[in-house]
């Protein structure tokens, strides 16, 4: 099974992050973050992956800190449970529709830290949560993770449904590629690492 733990405590936020990329039988999220917890769970579930976190956060600050260390955490336990990353996919797309919004986020688990990140938000709170730290929570996954992604709000007028895409996007389009495909051999790439 490709699974890992995480711990991170520093003077902001104290996180117990677990992913299994093999059973999603196990979805706990508890952040103290009523909207991040929606979004994470979303994540999961449609990534098809186990996600267990706990994190505390000085919350009374604003969500900043809990948000990026919980993409820090993630992004680390990413890259333990994938190993040597042989026979995976490596790349992976979603398109991701919600009503009125379209969203896409393309990856590729290369080894190398890379984001684009193209979305506006009109509403600069959903209830605890600062919409603008959600392309600072991709930004610490992304580079913890070391992989490019690419997230992108193609058009939509709820703030809502554009964050809720995107991390349905995120959860899709990293399934498809930490599925293992019996017919790669080895570690995809011509350098033989990634």
């Amino acid at each position: 099974m490709r699974t890992a733990t995480i711990s991170r405590n520093t003077n902001e936020t104290q996180i117990e992050l677990s992913l299994n990329l093999d059973d999603y039988s196990k979805i706990q999220i508890d952040t103290g973050i009523g909207f991040f917890n929606h979004m994470l769970d979303a994540f999961a579930r449609h990534g098809r992956f186990g996600l267990v976190v706990k994190a505390k956060g000085d919350l009374d600050v604003d969500p900043h800190h809990t948000t990026e260390d919980v993409g820090i955490a993630l992004g680390l336990a990413l890259k333990q449970a994938l190993g040597d990353k042989a026979g995976i996919e490596r790349f992976g797309s979603a398109l991701i529709p919600l009503d009125e919004t379209l969203s896409r986020v393309v990856i590729d688990l290369s080894g190398r830290s890379y984001l684009v990140f193209k979305a506006e938000f009109a509403n600069d709170h959903l209830g605890g949560y600062d919409t603008e730290v959600t392309e600072d929570f991709f930004q610490a996954f992304a580079f913890n993770a070391e992989m490019n992604l690419h997230a992108e709000v193609l058009y939509g007028r709820n703030t809502h449904h554009k964050i809720e895409t995107l991390f349905k996007a995120l959860g899709r389009s990293l399934r498809a590629a930490v599925t293992i495909n019996p017919e790669i051999k080895g570690i995809p790439s011509t350098k033989g690492v990634i």
